[in-house]
């Protein structure tokens, strides 16, 4: 099974396994993260924000349309932020490094 590896403001990291065309964002609420996910996956609220590590950033799918407009709108931004409502996991994604703002609980 692909791992989904999650760094926590205060800096430790939570490795969990990821299960495949799975988001991250459900990953991350099932397993307790502080992560709110206001609107369940909808990409309408933006608070599953997450910087992706830049060496992971380009493996994935670009961002839709409407993801892009939401991330406009993000409490501190990077030039990785992505929403984790539409990162799927897949095997390439195996290890995947993500790392929750400092605006996060």
């Amino acid at each position: 099974m692909s791992k989904l590896v999650f760094i926590l403001p205060d800096g430790t990291a939570q490795t969990v396994a990821a299960i495949p065309d799975t988001s991250a964002m459900r990953h991350a609420v099932d397993n307790g993260l502080p992560l709110d996910a206001d609107c369940g996956g909808e990409c309408m609220c933006a608070t599953c924000h997450v910087h992706v590590d830049p060496g992971w950033f380009n493996k994935l799918e670009p961002a839709e349309e409407q993801e892009a407009d939401m991330l406009g709108v993000v409490d501190d931004p990077s030039p990785t932020s992505r929403l984790s409502c539409r990162i799927r996991m897949t095997e390439k994604l195996d290890g995947l490094v993500l790392r929750l703002p400092p605006t996060h609980r």
